[in-house]
């Protein structure tokens, strides 16, 4: 069984930075593909950001430029550093690990900006 430990979530100003970590219990993390969603009220869950076990990165263009997904397979660890935070990035952010067809989910992190 597959659990997270996300954290980080907060409350930011416009323009403000938040760094948000999710510590999964994964056996040979490395391999698995890891992510962050995100879910606004009212709003699909929608991809913010992708590595894969390669490094290789994927952004939404509404996050390009400011958020930054990176990992750590050492501490089982995926960030996602978000920078110059809008009011429409408000939502629950959520970690996700996907491997042999597979997908998990953390149960989400709070993300609210608001002047």
């Amino acid at each position: 069984q597959v659990r997270f430990v996300e954290s980080g979530g907060d409350s930011a100003q416009p323009g403000g930075s938040l760094r948000l970590s999710c510590a999964a219990s994964i056996d040979a993390f490395g391999l698995y593909k890891m992510a962050w969603y995100r879910q606004a009220p009212g709003e699909q869950r929608e991809l913010v950001a992708s590595i894969s076990s390669g490094g290789t990165t994927n952004y939404a263009d509404s996050v390009s430029g400011r958020f930054t997904i990176s990992r750590d397979n050492a501490k089982n660890t995926v960030y996602l550093q978000m920078n110059n935070l809008k009011p429409e990035d408000t939502a629950v952010y959520l970690c996700n690990a996907q491997f042999a067809r597979q997908t998990w989910w953390g149960q989400g992190t709070q993300v609210t900006v608001s002047a």
